[in-house]
C-alpha cells in the first residue's frame, strides 16, 4: 500500500503509525526547508497548490492521497483535486469534499448552513457599519473567513465596533456567549459518522483569551450539560455535511440559559486532536490513515475506545521527563509534548483525576 502525504508539518505525528502499517510513505511539501521532511520514504518538492501533489499522486501511482493541512487556504484547492482524481483517477483523497469546504471556511455561510438544518447558534446580523448594530452589547465581532482568532474583536461598546470598522468595511456581529467553550472531533468516512468526546476548552473571557492560553480537559465535564447533546448535535452536523474526513467543531455553553450553542465548524486536524486521543484512545490523525488504506469502521473505532481523564497545559518550554519512543503517541506513553518551542503544551492523562493531578505536577 503507498500513500501521498500532503504537508509534513504534521507528519511526524502519524509517521510511527505509518510504518507500523508498513505503508510505503509519499509526500509533497512546498518548502524545502520544512520540518520532517526525513521522515517519508519519498519526499517531492512541489509549487503551492494543489496541481504539484496530483501530478505526484499520478506519477507514483498511489493508493490514496492524505492531506495533512491544519490551515484553512488550501482546503478548498484540495476539495477540487479530491472531485478530480476521485472521478477520473479512482483515487480516494481523505479530505472534505467542495461544498462541505465552501460551507465552513466562511463563517456567515455557516450560519446559514445552521438555520438550514435546526442547530442553535448565537443570534448574529451582518454590519456594513456601526450604525446597523441591533444586538445589546457585549458582541463579538469576525471576519467571514479566517481562524486561530484572527480578526475577532469583542466589543462592549459602539466605540469599540467604530474602532474595528477602521480596519474592516464588514462583520459577522454575534452575540456573546458568557460561558464553557467546547471543541469535538467528528470522524467521517463513506456515509459514516462518529462523534469523539467533547474538549472542554475554559470560560469565554471578555478580554477574548486565545485557546491556546488556556488550560484545557477531556471529556468535558460540566454540571448541567448532557455529553450526549453535543455529541448528537456534532453527528448531525457532520452528517448534514456529508463528507469525508476529520470535522471539529466548536460550541459555547450557556449555564444562564441551559443551552448548548454551535459555533463554527473546521474540515481540517485541530488543535484539540492529543486531548480527544488522550481522553478516548483514537487518534483522528492516524484514524485518516484507516479510511486510506481500507480499515475505518464504527466497529474498529468501538474497539480502540477507551476512558481517560486528560488535561493540556501551556508550558512555554517543556524541561520534564522525555516521553517514550514515539513520543507523539499515546501507545506507550501517558503524556505527550508537542507545539514550537517556546509555545510548547503537554498533553497527559490518567486513570483517574488525582493520578492525573500527581502526574502533571511531575511534568511541570
Amino acid at each position: 500500500m503507498k500513500l501521498l502525504f500532503i504537508g509534513s508539518r504534521l507528519y511526524d505525528d502519524i509517521d510511527w503509525y505509518v510504518k507500523s502499517k508498513g505503508i510505503e510513505s509519499v509526500l509533497t511539501e512546498s518548502n524545502e526547508n520544512a520540518i520532517n521532511l526525513d521522515l517519508p520514504d519519498q519526499v517531492f518538492i512541489v509549487p503551492r497548490g494543489m496541481e504539484g501533489p496530483k501530478q505526484v499522486a499520478l506519477m507514483q501511482n498511489v493508493d490514496a492521497v492524505v492531506p495533512l493541512i491544519g490551515i484553512d487556504p488550501p482546503l478548498i484547492d484540495v476539495a477540487h483535486m479530491k472531485e478530480e482524481l476521485e472521478a477520473e483517477y479512482d483515487i480516494p483523497v481523505i479530505a472534505a469534499g467542495v461544498r462541505a469546504v465552501e460551507l465552513t471556511s466562511n463563517k456567515i455561510k455557516t450560519k446559514g448552513f445552521y438555520k438550514e438544518i435546526g442547530v442553535t447558534t448565537p443570534s448574529y446580523q451582518i454590519l456594513n457599519s456601526p450604525d446597523e448594530l441591533k444586538l445589546d452589547f457585549p458582541v463579538v465581532l469576525k471576519q467571514g473567513e479566517g481562524q486561530g482568532g484572527k480578526d475577532i474583536k469583542v466589543a462592549r461598546s459602539i466605540e469599540d465596533v467604530e474602532e474595528y470598522f477602521k480596519q474592516f468595511n464588514q462583520a459577522l456581529c454575534e452575540e456573546f456567549i458568557e460561558g464553557a467553550e467546547i471543541s469535538i472531533e467528528v470522524l467521517g468516512f463513506n456515509g459514516e459518522y462518529v462523534a469523539l468526546p467533547p474538549i472542554y476548552k475554559g470560560e469565554t473571557t471578555l478580554e477574548g483569551t486565545h485557546p491556546l492560553n488556556k488550560v484545557k480537559t477531556g471529556p468535558c465535564l460540566i454540571d448541567g450539560l448532557d455529553n450526549n447533546l453535543i455529541q448528537h448535535t456534532a453527528y448531525k452536523v457532520a452528517k448534514n455535511l456529508d463528507s469525508d474526513g476529520i470535522f471539529e467543531m466548536d460550541f459555547m455553553y450557556s449555564r444562564k440559559n441551559n443551552q448548548l450553542y454551535a459555533i463554527e465548524v473546521n474540515t481540517r486536524p485541530n488543535g484539540t486532536r492529543y486531548l480527544t486521543t488522550a481522553t478516548c484512545g483514537v487518534n483522528s490523525l492516524c484514524e485518516l490513515v484507516d479510511m486510506a488504506i481500507g480499515e475505518f469502521s464504527l466497529a474498529n473505532i468501538s474497539d480502540k475506545l477507551q476512558y481517560y481523564y486528560s488535561t493540556e497545559i501551556p508550558v512555554g518550554n517543556y524541561q520534564g521527563p522525555a516521553p517514550k519512543e514515539p513520543v507523539k503517541s499515546f501507545e506507550d506513553n501517558d503524556f505527550v509534548v508537542h507545539g514550537p518551542e517556546g509555545y510548547q503544551r503537554v498533553t497527559a492523562r490518567a486513570k483517574s483525576k488525582e493520578e492525573l493531578e500527581n502526574l502533571v505536577n511531575e511534568l511541570t
